[in-house]
């Protein structure tokens, strides 16, 4: 039986879950696959700490430039992150003839021209499956079991650090900086967590997932992105009043030639199935025009999932190779030709929930109405909350409004104006609407 060498860049949580996967069912993924895959060794600069896992230490090295030239070795994964070491190393791979498999999105959401391209050049495979949704097959799904669809939408939960945040902010009452700090304790967040509740991490995905589905690269400035910083638990509270939970979404959808992707807090109805999406679990709600709503769900992130799926890119990976192929697994479908553009950001409309902190006298919901209603933003509902709630301040009390659709940018000036007016003490909070 042919053996294929596989060499796993980066020790980390994933690196390790990769490696004891690799070992402990080689004989299986050779029944299966029809090819022996062996893991030649593993490079990171720490190579001393306990994984918690058995590995003959003849494996591991320091040098990934030694691992990468080593000509037993086909496959090289990288699991470093980022997009400074990690991307000369996957260059220096293809260089050498090596087909790669990552799960750092950041590096193929902001590099992915170049990567794929180096790729193509080269003959060589890149696979990227655990790159969006860890244990979720969502990048499989969209380049072959959706293959036929035109995909219409895409609604995705695909940060587990989040999720976790607003569900414990619903179900046991607590203020954002309270979970964050659990979330830190439990090693859901990072101890440095920008990335994460600010909404970079989702919108990575949602630049790959869109770049796949609609056959160009997004760039990532032209994206709107808004995380979790500035919710509230009273936003979560006062959502719940209405029939909402909320999700930090990544809503990417196609209107014509058009594609909108955006990341930000998103009011779901509750009878939604993404609303009963919780904890650390990701899912993806993905809308094709033969298959209508499909959903994917599962753990986004943990050593098992992600390297579940990268252990089945490795195969891919593997099979391709015996059989003398190659199956370029590239984030642009160079089909497009320049027909797909990105839609800006201010032109979108959706439905909003508003919260404003207005001064308690006569006139004042007078002011905000006249002003939102030049600007074509129309109320569907609105609440003022009594005294007493937790989040009153001297002299101004909380107003929350729903709108019907209105443009992002007539939402945005009319909240400005409204701001400058005085009538209210801070900038209104605006959440959009699923």
């Amino acid at each position: 039986m042919k053996q294929i060498g596989v060499g796993v860049l980066g020790f980390g949580t994933v690196g390790a879950g990769v490696a004891a996967g690799l070992l402990k069912n080689r004989e299986l993924m050779a029944q299966r696959l029809g090819v022996d895959v062996v893991l030649r060794g593993v490079a990171d600069l720490d190579i001393e700490s306990d994984r918690g896992i058995e590995i003959d230490p003849a494996l591991l090295t320091t040098d990934a430039s030694a691992l990468i030239a080593n000509p037993e070795i086909q496959i090289i994964v990288e699991l470093i992150g980022g997009t400074g070491v990690a991307k000369s190393l996957v260059l220096e791979a293809f260089a050498a003839g090596k087909s790669v498999v990552t799960a750092n999105k950041k590096l193929l959401a902001e590099c992915g021209d170049e990567i794929f391209g180096a790729a193509q050049q080269r003959g060589v495979d890149i696979y990227f499956g655990a790159s969006v949704g860890g244990g979720i097959p969502i990048v499989r799904v969209l380049r072959e079991g959706l293959a036929g669809n035109q995909i219409t939408s895409m609604h995705g939960i695909l940060n587990g650090t989040c999720n976790y945040i607003l569900t414990r902010m619903e179900n046991e009452g607590l203020s954002f900086a309270e979970v964050l700090r659990d979330a830190q304790a439990a090693g859901y967040a990072e101890s440095e967590p920008s990335l994460d509740i600010d909404g970079h991490d989702t919108a990575h995905k949602a630049a790959i997932l869109a770049s796949i589905a609609y056959g160009f690269h997004v760039p990532m400035d032209q994206l709107l992105v808004e995380g979790i910083r500035h919710l509230s638990g009273n936003d979560v509270r006062y959502a719940a009043e209405f029939g909402y939970r909320i999700k930090l979404l990544a809503v990417i959808t196609r209107n014509n030639e058009e594609v909108e992707v955006r990341v930000h807090p998103t009011l779901v109805p509750l009878k939604h199935m993404l609303a009963s999406v919780n904890d650390v679990f990701n899912a993806v709600m993905v809308k094709g025009d033969l298959s209508g709503n499909t959903l994917y769900y599962g753990r986004g992130a943990g050593s098992e999932p992600t390297a579940s799926t990268v252990i089945g890119d490795i195969g891919d990976i593997a099979r391709n190779i015996a059989a003398n192929g190659a199956r370029f697994e590239r984030g642009i479908n160079v089909a497009n030709d320049g027909r797909v553009v990105m839609r800006s950001p201010g032109s979108v409309s959706s439905r909003y929930y508003l919260r404003l902190m207005v001064a308690d006298k006569a006139g004042s919901l007078g002011i905000m109405t006249n002003i939102l209603g030049r600007y074509g933003v129309s109320i569907l509902g609105a609440t003022q909350k009594a005294h007493g709630c937790d989040d009153v301040q001297e002299d101004y009390v909380p107003v929350v409004m729903l709108t019907h659709k209105a443009r992002e940018s007539d939402v945005n000036q009319a909240l400005k104006e409204i701001y400058e007016t005085g009538v209210v003490c801070e900038m209104p909070i605006k959440l959009r609407i699923m």
